[in-house]
């Protein structure tokens, strides 16, 4: 069974160009766990990219890693000091 937690991080961290501020906290729900992702000042275009489509391809990722678990798994990204 994979850890998504780490799932989540090694991906950012291979993403950034600050992988000593990639911050992953896991908040689990009743149903679903949200995934929330900080990464430090400069770094959020890298895991948003252009069009949001590197947001978008890491939540793909980690919805059918978290379906193959029988899980539900969300993926917030949060801007650097919020």
């Amino acid at each position: 069974m994979t850890d998504l937690k780490a799932f989540v991080e090694s991906i950012a961290k291979a993403l950034v160009d600050h992988p000593d501020y990639v911050e992953v906290t896991e908040v689990a729900g009743e149903r679903t766990t949200v995934f929330e992702l900080r990464v430090g000042e400069g770094d959020l275009g890298k895991v948003i990219g252009k069009g949001g489509q590197t947001a978008r391809a890491i939540r793909t990722l980690l919805s059918a890693v978290s379906a193959k678990q029988g899980k539900r798994s969300v993926l917030e990204i949060i801007e650097p000091g919020a």
